[in-house]
């Protein structure tokens, strides 16, 4: 199941969506998820899964690399369709036995959610795939610039979610390494009830949090023998240049926008 988990993965390419610049996927992303959360129809959701992919496909993005990266949140997935699906209340009941009630309108819901956190996972994650953590960091930093007048640390929090984006796979691939280990030890982390697999979890946990805290202490003292001190006075061997393809992409995603309005305010 860990090594199902993808988020902070980048797939080199050399597809028109791995050439963007940086800045324009981080907003394209933004206003993405903005617009989701707009849409409340059947139309709207399949003008989005639409445009999610074309993404793909200009990407060459297999589907099969976002389905597994889906699997880790089944549960949170399922979780959340059930909510909405016996906790919604309407006239229209299409199912009911005791204290259950299922209704048009909680199923509707519940489909809707559904596809919503579909849809926002799999368009997140297409902005790792695409982009380096380190492109990212660059394009959040310019971004931001303009809060470094009110004193907002924009660079060390750039550099923070940078280092976070490129050891998410690290810590992955530790943790797997760990439990592979206990199991090979006799630990049984699968079977028993909840606070037993809790409990089980602990020989886990404190290996790893040791193995984390080092890691970091490394990387401390790497940076620091490199005399490095921040940004300030800090050049870039690759510097961002928005170009025509930067305007295409900003253009469809204003007509994404706009076609998720126009639907919304026809109720289709």
């Amino acid at each position: 199941m860990l090594k199902d988990i993808t988020l902070g993965q980048y797939f080199p390419g050399d597809t028109p969506v791995h050439n963007l610049d940086p800045r324009t996927k981080l907003l394209l992303t933004v206003a993405y998820i903005v617009a989701l959360f707009m849409v409340g129809s059947w139309g709207g959701y399949a003008l989005v899964f639409a445009a999610l992919a074309g993404v793909m496909a200009l990407s060459h993005i297999r589907p099969r690399a976002l389905l597994k990266g889906l699997k880790p949140l089944v549960f949170i997935i399922v979780f959340t369709a059930v909510l909405n699906l016996f906790f919604t209340s309407g006239e229209d009941v299409l199912f009911s036995w005791r204290f259950i009630k299922v209704t048009y309108t909680g199923l509707e819901r519940a489909i809707f959610m559904v596809l919503r956190v579909l849809l926002l996972v799999s368009g997140t994650f297409l902005l790792t795939y695409t982009t380096s953590p380190l492109a990212i960091t660059d394009a959040l930093e310019k971004l931001l610039s303009p809060l470094k007048k009110l004193h907002v640390p924009v660079y060390e929090l750039s550099l923070m979610m940078c280092i976070a984006l490129r050891f998410i796979p690290t810590l992955i691939e530790e943790t797997d390494r760990i439990i592979s280990a206990q199991k090979a030890r006799g630990a049984d982390l699968e079977t028993g009830t909840l606070p037993e697999r809790a409990k089980a979890l602990l020989p886990l946990l404190i290996p790893l949090f040791i193995s984390s805290f080092r890691r970091a202490d490394e990387l401390a003292l790497a940076m620091e023998c490199r005399c490095y001190n921040g940004g300030q006075g800090r050049t870039r061997m690759k510097q961002l240049h928005m170009s025509g393809r930067d305007a295409v992409a900003f253009a469809l995603g204003g007509l994404l926008v706009a076609g998720i309005l126009i639907l919304r305010k026809l109720g289709i």
